[in-house]
C-alpha cells in the first residue's frame, strides 16, 4: 500500500512541477507577457506605456506569477480552468473541443497503425517463426518518414490533385483519414518492428510446438504468439496514445485541425497561460489514464504466471543475424556524403533555381539555387553525429531509469505529455535560444520509450522460469541482474534505440519545421525538408533528397539492430549461493 501510494505522491508532484514551470514561462524567458499578448491580439497596435498598462490591468500581471497560479488552481475544483488572455473566451469549453478532436484523430491513427503493425508482421505470422528473419526495410522506411512530410504529400497529391479526400479542415468522418495515415503509418511500423522482433521467441517456446504437434489451426497458434508479446509493447502504445494525441502538432497544422496540439502550440507562441496550462493537465491526465489502462490490460493478458514466476523468457540466446544489407545502406550513405563534402552548401545562384537532377547537380537546386547534394552532405555531419550523440544519453538514460520502475514510471508519463514544440519552449525559457536548444528539448523527451520498454521486459523477466529456478539456488540480487537480467534486457532494449534513431532526427526535423529548431543558411535535414516543402509540387527533388536520406537512415538502422543479439553461453556459469544463516553458524562451528 505505501509504494502506491508513494508512486501517486510522486506523480502528483510531478505535475504539480510540470504546471508551474508552464505558468513561470513568461517569466523564465525574461520576457513581457503583455507585449506578447498584445501582439497575439492585435499586431498593428503600437505597444505604448498606457497600451502595456493597460493590458496587464485586464490580465493582473502585478499580482506576479504565484498568484496568478494559485487563482488557476483554485478555479479547478469547479472545473473553471479561467478565461483566455487573447479571445477572452472560457478555457474549459475550448480545451476539452479540442480534446474531442485529437482523441477521435488518434483513435483513427491507431487503426491505422495496427494495420499497419499487421501488415509488418505479416510474414513473421505465416511462417511462425521458421526460416530466416524478415530485414524490415519497408517498415524502417515507414518508420523514417516524417510525419509533417508525409501530411504534406496526401494533402499535395490524395487531396488537391486527385480529389479524392478533403485536405482541410475539421468536418466529418472523411476529413480524418489523411491525417490519421501521416500519423498512423510512421506509429504502426515502430510497433510492427517491435512486435516482429519477439515473434520468434513465441513461436519457439514449448505451448507452440505442443500446439502445432496436435495439428491445431496455426491461425489459433498464431493469435495466442501475438497475445503472448503484446504485454511487453503495451507501455510503448500507451505513450503513443498521448503523443498521438498533443504531439501531432505538424500534422494539424498541415491540415488546419483544430486539435488539442495545435492549440497548445498557439498558446505557447502567445503565452495564453491558462490556455496552455489546461491543455498541459489534460495531457497529463491523459497519459496517467493510459498507463493505467496499459498495465490492467497487461496483467489480464499475462495471467497468474507473473505473479508466480513461471513466465517462460522471450528473450533467450540467439545467434546475430548475418547480412549485407548493413554494408550496403551504410556504404551508399557515405557515398552520398563522401560525393557531397566537396561541394559549397551555401553557394548561391539564383539562375539556377529549382534545378531538376544534372550531371552538375546530382540532386538538383533549391529555391536558391543552392546544391541539394552538398546540403544534404553537409547536413549530415549535423544531424547524424547530433542524433547519435542524443540516441546514446537517451538509451543510457532509459535503462538507468528503466531499472528503477517506481520511480521512472510517473516521470516518463509527464514527460510523454509535454509535446515537444512546448519542451522546446521551456528549454529555450531556462537555456536561451541557440543552435543547442533543440536537442537538449529532444534529450528531455527521448528516453522516456526506451526506459517504459525496459520496465517492461524486466517485468516480465523477472517472472521467466530460469530467473525463478536461479534465485532459489540462492543467486543474489547483483548476480541476477548483471548474468540473466541485463544480458536478456539489454538487446531488445539497444535495437529499439537502433529504431528509434531516425525518430529522433525527425524530431529535430519536426522543431525545425516548426520554426523552433535549425535556423537558416543551416543544411540541418529538418530544415532542408522545412524549406524546400512549399515547393514540393513544383521541384519534388528538393524534398525527395533528405527524405529518402533519412529513409535509408532507416532502413541502415534496422537492419544494424539485427546483428544486436543475447549471444549462446559457451561455457558453464557458477552461480554463487547465499547460504543460509543456520548453514553459515554450522560451517563457522567446525
Amino acid at each position: 500500500m505505501r509504494p502506491r501510494l508513494t508512486a501517486v505522491c510522486w506523480r502528483v508532484g510531478l505535475a504539480i512541477t510540470l504546471i508551474c514551470d508552464i505558468g513561470l514561462l513568461p517569466w523564465l524567458s525574461r520576457t513581457d507577457p503583455a507585449l506578447t499578448v498584445l501582439k497575439a491580439r492585435s499586431a498593428e497596435r503600437v505597444p505604448t506605456p498606457e497600451v502595456l498598462a493597460d493590458v496587464r490591468a485586464q490580465l493582473n500581471l502585478d499580482d506576479g506569477p504565484l498568484r496568478l497560479l494559485g487563482h488557476w488552481a483554485g478555479g479547478l475544483w469547479r472545473g473553471d480552468a479561467g478565461r483566455s488572455w487573447i479571445s477572452g473566451a472560457e478555457v474549459t469549453p475550448a480545451v476539452l473541443q479540442a480534446l474531442g478532436v485529437s482523441l477521435l484523430l488518434m483513435a483513427v491513427a491507431l487503426a491505422v497503425a495496427a494495420v499497419t503493425t499487421a501488415l509488418v508482421c505479416a510474414r513473421t505470422l505465416h511462417r511462425q517463426g521458421r526460416g530466416a528473419r524478415a530485414s524490415g526495410s519497408g517498415s524502417a522506411v515507414l518508420a523514417a518518414l516524417p510525419e509533417f512530410l508525409t501530411a504534406s504529400v496526401l494533402a499535395t497529391v490524395v487531396g488537391v490533385q486527385l480529389g479524392w479526400l478533403p485536405a482541410l479542415g475539421w468536418y466529418g468522418p472523411r476529413w480524418t483519414v489523411l491525417p490519421a495515415l501521416a500519423l498512423g503509418l510512421p506509429a504502426g511500423a515502430v510497433l510492427g518492428r517491435l512486435l516482429d522482433d519477439l515473434l520468434p521467441s513465441a513461436f519457439a517456446e514449448p505451448w507452440a510446438r505442443a500446439a502445432a504437434a496436435r495439428g491445431l489451426p496455426r491461425r489459433t497458434i498464431a493469435r495466442q504468439a501475438v497475445r503472448r508479446c503484446v504485454p511487453a509493447l503495451l507501455p510503448n502504445t500507451g505513450l503513443f496514445v498521448v503523443g498521438l494525441t498533443g504531439g501531432s502538432v505538424a500534422v494539424e497544422q498541415i491540415f488546419d485541425i483544430p486539435g488539442l496540439g495545435r492549440t497548445t502550440l498557439q498558446a505557447a507562441l502567445a503565452q495564453d497561460l491558462p490556455v496552455l496550462q489546461a491543455g498541459t493537465l489534460a495531457l497529463v491526465l491523459l497519459a496517467a489514464a493510459a498507463t493505467g489502462a496499459s498495465r490492467l490490460t497487461a496483467r489480464l493478458l499475462i495471467g497468474p504466471a507473473l505473479r508466480d514466476g513461471a513466465l517462460p523468457s522471450l528473450h533467450r540466446p540467439t545467434p546475430p543475424a548475418r547480412g549485407i544489407q548493413p554494408f550496403c545502406y551504410g556504404g551508399v550513405l557515405l557515398a552520398v556524403v563522401a560525393l557531397g563534402l566537396p561541394r559549397d552548401p551555401l553557394a548561391l545562384n539564383t539562375r539556377e533555381r529549382l534545378q531538376p537532377p544534372s550531371p552538375a547537380h546530382p540532386f538538383g537546386t533549391d529555391a536558391l539555387g543552392r546544391d541539394v547534394l552538398a546540403r544534404v552532405a553537409h547536413g549530415a555531419l549535423d544531424t547524424l553525429l547530433l542524433a547519435l550523440a542524443i540516441s546514446a544519453v537517451a538509451l543510457l538514460t532509459g535503462v538507468l531509469l528503466g531499472l528503477l520502475p517506481r520511480l521512472s514510471g510517473p516521470l516518463v508519463d509527464t514527460v510523454n505529455a509535454v509535446p515537444p514544440v512546448l519542451g522546446a519552449l521551456l528549454v529555450t525559457a531556462v537555456a536561451g535560444s541557440g543552435p543547442v536548444t533543440p536537442a537538449l528539448a529532444v534529450s528531455l523527451v527521448a528516453w522516456a520509450p526506451l526506459a517504459t520498454h525496459t520496465s517492461a521486459l524486466l517485468r516480465q523477466e523477472r517472472a521467466a522460469q530460469h530467473v525463478t529456478a536461479t534465485r532459489g539456488l540462492g543467486a543474489g540480487r547483483w548476480y541476477l541482474l548483471r548474468h540473466e537480467l541485463l544480458p536478456a534486457v539489454l538487446p531488445p532494449v539497444v535495437r529499439h534505440s537502433l529504431l528509434r534513431l531516425p525518430g529522433i532526427a525527425l524530431a529535430l526535423a519536426s522543431l525545425a519545421f516548426l520554426g523552433l529548431g535549425a535556423r537558416p543558411p543551416s543544411p540541418e535535414w529538418g530544415l532542408l525538408l522545412a524549406e524546400n516543402q512549399p515547393y514540393a509540387e513544383r521541384a519534388p527533388w528538393a524534398v525527395l533528397a533528405p527524405a529518402a536520406v533519412l529513409a535509408l537512415l532507416g532502413a541502415l538502422a534496422v537492419s544494424a539492430a539485427g546483428g544486436v543479439r543475447r549471444r549462446p553461453r559457451s561455457r558453464t556459469v557458477e552461480v554463487p549461493v547465499e547460504r543460509p544463516a543456520h548453514v553459515r553458524e554450522l560451517v563457522g562451528a567446525e
